[in-house]
């Protein structure tokens, strides 16, 4: 959870402060548990959507939770999670808390009857993460993970390009994602930011890598690793590289796409041309004779397509309360969490390995 993906913005006036029944009732009642680096950008959102009656935030910390009541009067704020578990009129439940505790805390709202919003990854491990679909699935709940970034218009429009067969068959994607800070105590970087990199390699290909070699280390404390390079291979023959580090006088997230046809840099920091489509390729030509091989290099435009201007997470917050309305699954869903989980296991047994 250490990826900015947010911005903030003021609290807008919310009509359930004024006792109108009709309104109230067509609300999903909703409980944000973590209001620490992620859970504040999920309590806006929640706070300014209309069709969401945000009653609890839930965090352990007296400070956070004072924070969070200056700026929500009118919501609940609690220390303990039973609270919100044990309240039969909420029906939905974010979970913004440590990684580590994601599982047991989505477990016992799905447990509780509650549907389950969970921030990425959906657990630390597969076997939890498993165990939170069967629940979600025997109790007839909607699970889903926050991928932010697969609601991004960008990776939006790049996922459209691919589709299309714009830039042919892809060869190989090449990914930075680093800046300075933030470290966290209880997971690696490949954990908190590459998570990012591989659900958009998953959500882009439609594959899981079918293997990965990890070359990574912990420069400010050694039991963490903080800068990692990913190498993996898909089914389609697709390569991927990803770094990510926590260590970078800049800030950088810039993706390179080549295929065939054309090239794609899709650069997250950008504002005005956050994708630039190239097209330039290469084409070998076999030699007719025992001459050298010839090779023709092709120069075309530079487009920058038109994208939609909407934020990532208002986007994902109101595709989980629509889901929770119309009891459908989510685009992120229980197993599509699992598989991003299974590719960071994967790539930390390699870095233990040393492979």
């Amino acid at each position: 959870m250490g990826e900015d993906r947010g911005c903030n913005r003021p609290c807008v006036f919310r009509p359930f402060s004024v006792k109108n029944e009709s309104v109230v009732s067509s609300m999903t009642r909703c409980a944000l548990i973590g209001y620490g680096y992620w859970g504040p950008n999920l309590a806006r959102n929640l706070y300014d959507k209309r069709d969401c009656d945000l009653r609890y935030i839930c965090d352990m910390d007296e400070e956070r939770l004072k924070k969070a009541k200056d700026k929500y009067p009118l919501v609940d704020i609690t220390r303990f999670s039973s609270t919100v578990f044990e309240d039969d009129e909420i029906q939905a439940v974010f979970v913004a808390t440590p990684i580590a505790s994601h599982f047991e805390v989505a477990r016992e709202a799905l447990l509780s009857g509650k549907d389950v919003f969970v921030e990425k990854p959906i657990a630390n491990n597969t076997k939890d993460a498993e165990e939170l679909i069967k629940l979600a699935e025997k109790g007839k709940n909607v699970l889903m993970v926050g991928h932010t970034f697969e609601y991004s218009p960008p990776v939006l429009k790049v996922k459209e390009l691919l589709d299309k067969g714009e830039l042919g068959d892809i060869l190989f994607i090449s990914s930075i994602r680093v800046n300075l800070g933030i470290h966290q105590k209880d997971v690696s970087v490949i954990w908190d930011l590459a998570s990012h990199d591989i659900s958009i390699l998953i959500y882009w290909l439609g594959e899981e890598p079918s293997s990965m070699k990890v070359l990574g280390r912990g420069c400010v404390l050694s039991a963490v690793p903080d800068v990692a390079f990913l190498s993996m291979d898909f089914p389609s023959n697709v390569i991927a590289n990803v770094e990510v580090s926590w260590l970078s006088p800049t800030k950088l997230r810039r993706t390179t796409v080549v295929g065939t046809k054309k090239m794609l840099i899709y650069d997250d920091t950008e504002h005005l041309e956050k994708i630039r489509v190239f097209d330039k390729g290469v084409v070998f030509k076999e030699p007719k004779d025992f001459g050298e091989f010839q090779l023709t290099y092709r120069t075309g435009d530079v487009i920058s397509p038109l994208l939609e201007n909407f934020e990532p997470l208002q986007a994902e917050v109101s595709h989980f309360l629509d889901c929770v309305k119309e009891r459908r699954r989510p685009r992120t869903d229980g197993e599509c969490g699992l598989r991003v989980v299974r590719a960071l296991e994967m790539a930390e047994m390699s870095l233990k390995r040393g492979e």
